[in-house]
């Protein structure tokens, strides 16, 4: 039978349907806090103010990130209106590019089938294939390190001309500054540093000639210096705190309040690879058995140094998140490629059982699902996530089970069995999150706000904050006593919200006798206290997480929202319902 790699109408059929469920799943969910709505936001006000250069979050300024990956949003806003698959876009755009840079580097470096086998588990893997369909700054920056990973070993491979080799540096040079534009500093020194290491453990003193450095840090500096400059000309308290409390007292101190143990990823390491956990410390051991050579690249050993060094960096740092350790993914599918392409049908059984555990779980336990409850409200948000969980369990089944029947005689087919089951079953976990989702983003109470707001109209959001909301109704609202992450911006611009809740109160009367009408988003202990203090409100909606409240119309009747709600998102056009400039929308 021939290979399945070299079947170019296989091939091509399967990206087709991938690309397929792949865009499709962008825009198939609600996006949700506080990532996915806060970036989306940015990019909306962006939009609506047009500076490209001072990023602000709910109309205040927000110094935390560099602008790339806003910058795409606001140009997908701008060109296909506003919605979620376009808050998505880039991400997914992010992922899908470092599956197809595997399997062209793959192919390049090692061989077709090698390149074939890349694109199926990078493309596959959990965590991969999850952070793709989420608007998470990490994978952007994860795009752009595989930009820098696989352009560095196309370089250095030894059949290509000096020119080739300048080439491929210089779009290296690139992905790392688009990296820094990402994400931060960390774009450069995280290859940097494993340039070293590879350098001290393979004795390739050599490849320091082969970098194209003058012509790479020229490109470098150009990409990556003009918006630095003029944000610190136009905001001169930029500098400090981006350079210093961003991106050094993040990672050497608890002050995000995103610590966890040394082991913290260990477990997202383990599920994110799924389906090829069977094979991955094998590949690992694979590569650190790559032979040393006088001269010459080493590949496998460079992609090996890779994945230890930035998982073994962000497990001792001190700020963690789960999606920190996913620039490792690309190195890993590459390294589980080369295994595949060698190993007996024993690895790929292995794969398939590891598989198959959790199927038969979900397929025993799905059902218990709802028993997980914490209160009446979201009972019915858990029992809508159970035929998907079944669903999924059934894919990964079927996808285990039929590896384990095609593993000895029909490999690539295992192999294909398990990347389907592997995606499949993941795209229906995520899909079938949404009823939490939506509740998450608080998005079945837009149509009950949208219909009480005006232009004129002040929202407030009390002693919380709304990631998603504002999005949603295409406003910023005006923060009360609680800054969250918004402090700097907010010590900066303090005009922008109102400190005490007791100085809201006296502004929500005022308004109320002088006829304005006002809408607030309270967090219901705080809405309690009001009421029991006789603050005049109205209720518009509410859920266990929150209570929109009106300064007018006290004797109307409630509208509670009901938990499982499907109402539409607004209208998703950019400029069918223009916002206010987002620094006057967030002046009290």
């Amino acid at each position: 039978m021939r290979e399945l790699h070299k079947s170019k109408t296989f091939v091509w059929l399967l990206f087709l349907l991938f690309c397929i469920v792949w865009c499709y799943m962008l825009g198939a969910r609600t996006l949700v806090p506080t990532d996915e709505g806060r970036y989306a936001e940015m990019a909306r006000e962006m939009v609506a103010t047009g500076d490209w250069i001072t990023l602000r979050l709910n109309g205040i300024k927000y110094f935390e990130k560099p602008p790339l990956q806003t910058w795409m949003n606001a140009l997908t806003f701008e060109l296909f209106g506003l919605g979620e698959w376009q808050a998505r876009l880039w991400t997914g755009l992010c992922g899908l590019l470092g599956v197809v840079l595997v399997a062209f580097t793959g192919a390049r470096v090692f061989s077709a089938r090698i390149g074939f086998f890349a694109a199926l588990v990078l493309g596959s893997s959990f965590l991969w294939a999850g952070l793709g369909h989420i608007n998470t700054l990490d994978m952007g920056l994860s795009g752009m390190m595989t930009i820098a990973l696989c352009a560095l070993l196309l370089a250095q491979r030894s059949d290509i001309s000096n020119s080739e080799q300048r080439n491929w540096m210089l779009l290296c040079w690139a992905g790392m500054a688009l990296s820094v534009l990402s994400k931060g500093l960390i774009g450069l020194l995280i290859p940097g540093a494993v340039l070293v290491l590879y350098t001290l453990f393979s004795r390739d003193w050599s490849i320091w000639k082969r970098l194209h450095l003058v012509l790479g840090l020229i490109l470098f500096f150009v990409i990556t210096v003009p918006w630095f400059v003029l944000i610190s000309l136009k905001n001169p308290e930029f500098p400090q705190f981006f350079f210093i409390h961003e991106q050094f007292q993040r990672f050497t101190s608890k002050i995000h309040n995103r610590y966890g143990p040394p082991y913290y990823f260990v477990p997202i390491l383990i599920l994110g690879i799924v389906p090829w956990l069977g094979v991955l410390f094998q590949s690992l051991w694979n590569a650190a058995r790559e032979s040393h050579t006088v001269s010459g690249f080493q590949p496998k050993k460079m992609l090996l140094i890779w994945s230890l060094f930035i998982f073994v960096f962000f497990s001792v740092s001190d700020s963690k998140l789960p999606s920190y350790i996913l620039p490792i993914f690309p190195a890993l599918a590459l390294l589980i490629a080369c295994h595949l392409d060698k190993a007996s049908s024993k690895a790929i059984t292995a794969s398939a059982l590891l598989l198959l555990l959790p199927a038969v779980l979900g397929l025993a336990l799905s059902w218990k699902i709802p028993s997980l409850a914490k209160d009446a409200y979201s009972l019915p948000l858990l029992q809508a996530h159970v035929p998907w969980v079944f669903a999924a369990s059934v894919i990964a089944f079927i996808g285990a089970v039929g590896a384990l029947a095609l593993a000895r005689r029909q490999k690539e087919w295992a192999i294909v069995a398990l990347a389907a089951a592997g995606f499949i079953g993941g795209q229906l976990l995520m899909y079938g999150h949404d009823a939490q989702g939506r509740y998450s983003a608080g998005i079945d109470m837009v149509p009950a706000i949208n219909a009480e707001m005006t232009p004129q109209t002040t929202l407030y959001v009390v002693d919380k904050y709304e990631q998603s909301l504002p999005f949603y109704l295409r406003r910023t609202m005006t923060m009360v006593k609680h800054m969250d992450e918004l402090e700097f911006g907010l010590t900066q611009e303090p005009q922008l919200w109102i400190p005490t809740i007791e100085a809201f109160v006296v502004k929500w009367n005022a308004d109320a006798a002088a006829g304005k009408k006002d809408i607030a988003i309270i967090r219901p202990e705080t809405y309690k206290q009001l009421a029991a203090s006789g603050v005049p409100m109205r209720v518009i909606a509410q859920d266990p997480r929150r209570v929109v409240v009106a300064n007018q119309g006290i004797a109307a009747a409630v509208a509670p929202v009901a938990p499982a709600a499907a109402a539409e998102s607004p209208a998703p056009e950019a400029k069918a319902a223009p916002a206010e400039p987002a620094a006057s929308a967030s002046t009290p």
